[in-house]
């Protein structure tokens, strides 16, 4: 009997090893890097302190690179074929400013650590930082990923969730990826400091169905604003914030908003519309610091996705190539 439960615990054991989560841990780079973090702090404030972009940048870069074969900072990679990730069109959107917060922080860590911290766990360090820069919650970051081996455009369509998107199919979309539909409402809180270009939500203001040219759901002062913002035929460069209150403040005004009609998407809209998900809303809305705990919880979970350890990857010495 004794033997059956050795074999289990290191069935269970080999089972950890293979997702790789076992081998996550906050203090990997103790004794190889032991300033890692504090190096990459200092390149994200001074990134931040160029650009107040460096923060949606940052987040939306880690939620796309976890989504697409795992958190292994294949997003960051650049083809001259065109045929990475980034160039899928569901990622021309990427802000440069966040591939640029990685790299530069990237290179601050090969000065003093070379060939050490993979540009996976740079990335999932710095979404972290660019959270508390901006007045959010703080959180460890597990470290001891590997950098992927493969980017390709090819994988990302389908896999990641859509502005128009329904409260099930997001739910769906985070299932797949080991996610409730409790961490699909918390990180959908990074939208607080979000911003989107005109054309990702337009059709709710000019064409929204046969019977109403407006989204119904939207506040209409709300829709007047977002109308002057992004007048028909706008400028596809031009980009509005999120949240119209406190653009760049991470806090919990994105739930807030939400009550009041006014979500930018339809899958950020939703989420208090409909019935299921709108008490987890109205608990955010109503308490910040239940959003912040649910919102760094997330994230841990979200940073453990396809992790790649040991052989499965690479320590990039440029983030843009592979070795």
């Amino acid at each position: 009997m004794e033997l059956w439960k050795l074999l289990l615990a290191w069935m269970g054991f080999a089972l950890m090893l293979r997702t790789g989560e076992a081998q996550l841990n906050p203090n990997f780079y103790q004794v190889s890097c032991p300033n890692v973090e504090s190096i990459v702090r200092r390149a994200v404030l001074k990134k931040l302190n160029q650009t107040i972009v460096t923060v949606p940048a940052t987040l939306r870069l880690f939620f796309h690179d976890c989504f697409i074969e795992g958190c292994d900072a294949s997003v960051i990679i650049a083809s001259p074929r065109g045929d990475a990730e980034k160039d899928a069109p569901d990622n021309l959107s990427l802000a440069g400013d966040g591939f640029d917060t990685v790299i530069k922080a990237k290179q601050a860590v090969e000065a003093q650590c070379p060939g050490v911290v993979s540009c996976a766990d740079i990335l999932a360090i710095a979404a972290r930082d660019v959270v508390v820069l901006s007045g959010g919650p703080t959180f460890a970051v597990e470290l001891g990923r590997r950098d992927g081996v493969t980017s390709r455009a090819d994988q990302v369509t389908g896999n990641l969730p859509g502005p128009e998107f329904s409260v099930d199919l997001l739910s769906s979309m985070f299932r797949k990826n080991n996610l409730t539909t409790r961490d699909m409402i918390a990180l959908s809180g990074a939208h607080t400091v979000g911003f989107s270009h005109c054309s990702r939500f337009a059709d709710r203001l000019y064409s929204f169905n046969s019977t109403s040219a407006v989204d119904p759901s939207l506040n209409p002062a709300y829709a007047n604003a977002l109308m002057r913002a992004c007048p028909r035929n706008v400028d596809p460069t031009i980009a509005v914030n999120m949240d119209l209150n406190t653009p760049i403040t991470f806090d919990n005004v994105y739930y807030k908003n939400l009550l009041n009609g006014e979500g930018l998407f339809t899958s950020d809209q939703v989420l208090f519309t409909d019935q299921r998900s709108r008490p987890v809303v109205t608990k955010f809305a109503a308490d910040q610091n239940s959003f912040f705990k649910a919102f760094a919880r997330s994230m841990i979970r979200l940073g453990r996705l396809g992790v790649k350890t040991g052989s499965q990857g690479e320590i990039r010495r440029d983030c843009t190539a592979f070795n």
